[in-house]
């Protein structure tokens, strides 16, 4: 089932690593493409503004969250996410699996799909497959995805079970489907487990989803077995769909994706690490708690050229962050949404210009420990 719609197109690659054009009513994604995360309908402390003058091009929203509050009949009834959010770039959202197999003491999951209580209130919900892709399509994001179950990654006895429940699940997504101005992606299980991997790779790419995600990772495995899946899958999915990494998101993890044939990625991690006081650069981490940056008057990476980076010294951002004043995060998110923003641009660059490889071995080669 490949949507009108959405098409993609191969520009170059170098190796594995491939960049793109991915065509969506909303507009074009040139990958590869790291998207910011707004769980619930925003990007945590940004403005949409802020958010596109970073230069994003699509944002993930999160489905569970929404169904959840303010409920996707009520998103529907204010015109859709592009509308209620004030974001007319294409929009990402997950089927809402991933949240509620988090949830592990409070849902219990069958063939059919799941029960579970929100978090919010306790209250008893049940998402199916046909209910997820309901709950997307009145949502209205550009990119929807296939209901699936994410397991612990090395427990292959329970990872055979919830593969074959994601391979059915898959199925009745794509007959429930009925907007075609939505592309269905589907996702790819199996843990930690290669021949597994293989297979729910090979048996998703039969059913001709317009693109496909890759699942279940970042969720405890080593960075090594990650890597290692990655290829197994990419090896399996057909070149001319775009592959979604899901979850993963440090400027190392967008080298490596790519390298073994990523389009697209998303994490929550640099919004989250800027409301905890640290910044993510090329090099490593900062903790601006730190005393030593009190009286520091760079910018947090003097090669930089985020708002944060051209306006403020870290001397002024750590007074923020010990002050409890908001902007600390605003500022911070900034900055670290733009490292990601950038570097994903960057390396499509180096791709189209043949010297991706060169790119990231200089990259990977410069990764000091991670300061504290």
């Amino acid at each position: 089932m490949n949507d009108a719609p959405f098409t993609f197109e191969l520009l170059a690659s170098q190796g594995n690593a491939r960049a793109g054009v991915f065509n969506t009513p909303h507009g074009k994604l040139l990958t590869p493409v790291f998207a910011p995360v707004g769980t619930q309908a925003a990007v945590k402390a940004l403005t949409p503004a802020q958010v596109e003058e970073l230069g994003a091009s699509l944002i993930l929203a999160n489905t569970y969250h929404l169904y959840l509050r303010p409920g996707d009949e009520l998103v529907s009834e204010m015109g859709g996410l592009h509308r209620f959010m004030r974001w007319e770039k294409p929009i990402l959202t997950d089927s809402g699996g991933y949240q509620v197999f988090s949830l592990a003491e409070t849902r219990t999951v069958d063939d059919d799909g799941v029960t579970f209580k929100s978090h919010i209130d306790g209250s008893l919900h049940r998402f199916t497959p046909e209910k997820s892709i309901a709950i997307q399509e009145n949502l209205g994001a550009d990119i929807i995805m296939a209901f699936d179950e994410c397991a612990d990654p090395y427990d292959r006895a329970y990872l055979e079970l919830a593969m074959q429940r994601t391979h059915v699940w898959a199925e009745r997504c794509l007959q429930a489907k009925t907007r075609p101005d939505q592309a269905l992606f589907g996702i790819v299980q199996g843990g930690a487990f290669l021949d597994l991997r293989q297979m729910s790779a090979e048996y998703i790419a039969s059913l001709d989803f317009p693109g496909y995600a890759i699942g279940g990772l970042s969720v405890g495995e080593t960075k090594a077995d990650m890597h290692t899946m990655i290829e197994a899958v990419n090896q399996a999915l057909p070149a001319d769909k775009p592959r979604y990494l899901m979850g993963v998101g440090t400027p190392q993890d967008l080298i490596e994706g790519v390298r073994r044939g990523i389009d697209i990625f998303d994490c929550v991690l640099p919004t989250r690490l800027a409301r905890h006081q640290a910044a993510m650069t090329r090099t490593g981490r900062l903790n601006l708690m730190n005393a030593t940056f009190s009286r520091d008057p760079r910018p947090i990476d003097e090669t930089c050229n985020c708002y944060t980076c051209r306006s403020f010294s870290r001397a002024y951002l750590r007074h923020l962050i010990v002050a409890k004043e908001i902007l600390a995060a605003t500022l911070l998110s900034i900055h670290n949404l733009h490292t990601l923003i950038a570097l994903a641009a960057d390396i499509r660059q180096s791709i189209l210009e043949g010297r991706f490889e060169a790119f990231a071995d200089e990259f990977i080669a410069a990764q000091p420990e991670i300061r504290a």
